[in-house]
């Protein structure tokens, strides 16, 4: 089988070319569009794997007359532009698979072996322009890099999804971004926090009710299920649904109908549920605590949001783009130092990116010069943390603080080890650092560590131990 790929990076060309040929492809590699499209005019191909920044133009934008003219050939994407708009794009042509660089070489190889062997199964329809632009989702991290693929393979269906995360990571602009992506964006988006409702009212405010059904009920009352008809209904905090509730909820989902709270009519809802919650649903199962049937039933497409902590690396992106939105609510514009954008990457942030964003505000609210640095950017952030620990109520003995940080953050099961250990490390080697201004052999003969060691750990948690040298 016969693969064309373009891309105009010649190291990635020659790794991709010698993994393929290696499981008995033939490769044909050019580096510009037009050479792209006078290749596919000479000769047959198995399938098109193609870069989106070429010398001569977008990849994508230009896919269109080659789709017209090979209707069957699978595209496989490859972009360095890792953004939530780019895989959207990509998505939207229909293309076989997108991948984000860097990817793992294996995975890529075993698509293009399934593109080849599809021979045009793949193709999909395309609908059109779709508006992904200024959807507040930013990271280019692997973590959140699988979050954006998600979220291209349910554009285009109404299979129910499940976020799964932390508070604070950022679920309910997942699911607006299905919402405003995906064919049901001219339909209405309605969030809902079923841990806000009051147990006795969550069926009626998620079903409706007739006049009479109960005290107070003087009119008929239409529900969440019927104010989302033709769009999204998002189901917030779903592991806090009361049982009878789950109950009513599972018997919609499997029906796909509804019946008010004293009525007797049955309702067809045409509406996409996407369910989220910060709890393991698991655990919650086996204690009789949540539905498992209901659970199979949300849980078609999980979307896991990572934390905070676990993507540090787009904690530079994510202040600077607060720090825009920010300027655009009428807050003095601002922008960060190198040494201030290292003391944000370093801090544990347990609330997450909500946490980050607030920080960001108050910021650039309160801040006295418009280039922020390390200096100016400490106290206050000394100072949150001081509001954040007497807001604490965990005990202070170690024993007792590890069991609050795992009833706090409830890490997945097989990750708790190293979960654990990150959220230890980082504040411990921040403190020692702190102390030795920043001198690593002093770090290390304090910790009883090797050097090595210790700085193999920092560049993995990523803390720059130059950002707490000292000043004059």
């Amino acid at each position: 089988m016969s693969i064309l790929l373009v891309e105009d990076d010649e190291s990635i060309a020659i790794v991709i070319t010698a993994a393929l040929e290696a499981e008995g492809f033939t490769v044909a590699h050019c580096d510009s569009i037009a050479e792209r499209d006078r290749l596919l005019a000479a000769r047959a191909f198995s399938a098109l794997v193609t870069d989106v920044m070429l010398a001569d133009g977008d990849g994508i934008e230009t896919l269109g007359r080659v789709q017209a003219l090979h209707p069957d050939l699978p595209v496989i994407i490859l972009s360095a532009q890792n953004t939530l708009d780019t895989a959207v794009r990509a998505s939207d042509t229909g293309a076989f698979e997108y991948f984000p660089k860097p990817f793992d070489i294996d995975e890529l190889v075993r698509t293009v072996r399934q593109a080849a062997s599809s021979s045009g199964l793949a193709s999909g329809e395309d609908e059109g322009e779709v508006a992904g632009q200024g959807l507040p989702l930013v990271g280019r991290s692997p973590a959140m890099q699988a979050v954006f693929r998600m979220i291209t393979r349910v554009l285009k269906n109404d299979l129910t999804v499940l976020i799964l995360g932390e508070s604070g990571t950022g679920k309910e602009l997942v699911a607006e971004a299905i919402h405003q992506l995906g064919h049901r964006q001219a339909g209405p988006f309605v969030a809902v926090n079923t841990a806000a409702i009051p147990a006795d009212l969550i069926e009626s405010e998620l079903f409706g009710h007739e006049k009479g059904a109960f005290t107070g009920a003087v009119s008929r009352h239409i529900g969440k299920f019927e104010q989302a008809e033709g769009g999204t209904l998002f189901l917030d905090e779903i592991g806090d649904m009361p049982m009878q509730a789950q109950t009513r909820l599972l018997r919609a989902l499997q029906s796909g109908s509804i019946r008010r709270v004293g009525g007797r009519e049955e309702v067809s809802i045409n509406t996409r549920i996407i369910a989220a919650t910060n709890k393991d649903l698991e655990p919650m199962i086996a204690a009789g605590q949540f539905r498992e049937d209901l659970y199979y039933r949300l849980n078609v497409v999980p979307i896991h949001l990572p934390a905070l902590r676990e993507r540090a690396g787009d904690i530079e992106a994510l202040a600077r783009h607060f720090l825009v939105q920010a300027a655009g609510e009428g807050l003095p514009r601002r922008q960060l130092a190198p040494d201030a954008v290292e003391v944000l990457r370093i801090q544990p942030w347990r609330g997450n990116v909500r946490e980050l964003r607030n920080f960001i505000y108050r910021l650039a609210l309160l801040a006295r010069e418009d280039v922020i640095d390390a200096t100016a950017l400490e106290p206050m952030l000394a100072q949150s943390v001081r509001h954040e620990d007497a807001a604490q109520t965990g005990p202070s003995d170690l024993e007792s603080a590890v069991r609050h940080w795992l009833t706090v953050h409830q890490p997945a099961t097989g990750a708790i080890y190293d979960s654990a250990l990150a959220a230890f490390e980082r504040p411990l080697f921040a403190e020692i650092l702190r102390t030795t201004g920043g001198n690593q052999l002093r770090a290390a003969q304090m910790l009883g560590i090797n050097r090595n060691t210790l700085r193999k750990r920092l560049s993995d948690l990523a803390i720059d131990p130059d950002s707490f040298l000292r000043r004059p």
